[in-house]
């Protein structure tokens, strides 16, 4: 059981200091992985930015990720599920969150510049992994940028989705995996929901980016 986000990222921080001082970058999932990203950052010595990934939802059962799509509209599937990519509600469902997603980009700011994965060390952080999905699209795009070394790190997962993020990842950071998750809440004693303001407060007060450097 962690205290609250800020606990959690702690626990993460210690876990990936072998990360500490190697011009890594680390990418939050929003919205509430933001608050995470930023303090495993500065322990780490890192800089830090969001990767836009949205899950896209069953038709009559919005609980239900079938997949989740990045801000290029790539889909990721989630496993054991096959998706028509020309059924109608497929197509709506896809729409709905990239609009969410482009809307995010423009008020939280520009994306990272074509090269800025290239060759570095980056950290995909979340709060937690259920199925998983969210964090499949997001290694998955990441990986496409051609990072030297992909780590998933999420402070609490079901062991079915820590065995698919390490199939993607060079390295995946889980210090509590449990096979009774349900709700990524049920392990927060507080997990409040973080805004989007709160999120473009939190990348408005980053150092200025030097990512391209080294």
């Amino acid at each position: 059981m962690y205290q609250d986000r800020i606990d959690a990222a702690a626990v993460l921080s210690q876990r990936l200091s072998h990360h500490a001082g190697h011009h890594s970058l680390v990418l939050a999932i929003p919205r509430g992985a933001v608050i995470m990203a930023r303090d495993i950052a500065k322990t780490l010595g890192a800089e830090f930015d969001v990767v836009l990934v949205r899950k896209l939802r069953a038709p009559g059962h919005p609980e239900l990720a079938v997949g989740a799509i990045d801000e290029t509209g790539s889909v990721t599937a989630s496993p054991g599920i096959e998706l028509d990519l020309t059924a109608p509600w497929f197509r709506a469902e896809r729409e709905r969150q990239l609009a969410l997603i482009r809307y995010r980009r423009a008020a939280w700011g520009e994306p990272l510049e074509a090269g800025s994965l290239q060759g570095r060390t980056v950290i995909v952080v979340d709060d937690g992994m259920a199925t998983g999905s969210t964090m499949l699209a997001a290694l998955n795009y990441v990986k496409k940028h051609s990072p030297s070394w992909l780590v998933c790190a999420v402070p609490v997962a079901a062991p079915q989705a820590v065995e698919r993020a390490s199939a993607i990842a060079d390295e995946c950071v889980c210090p509590l995996i449990r096979p009774d998750l349900y709700a990524i809440s049920q392990f927060y004693r507080d997990f409040k929901q973080v805004e989007d303001a709160e999120v473009a407060a939190l990348l408005a007060a980053r150092p200025k980016r030097q990512l391209s450097g080294a």
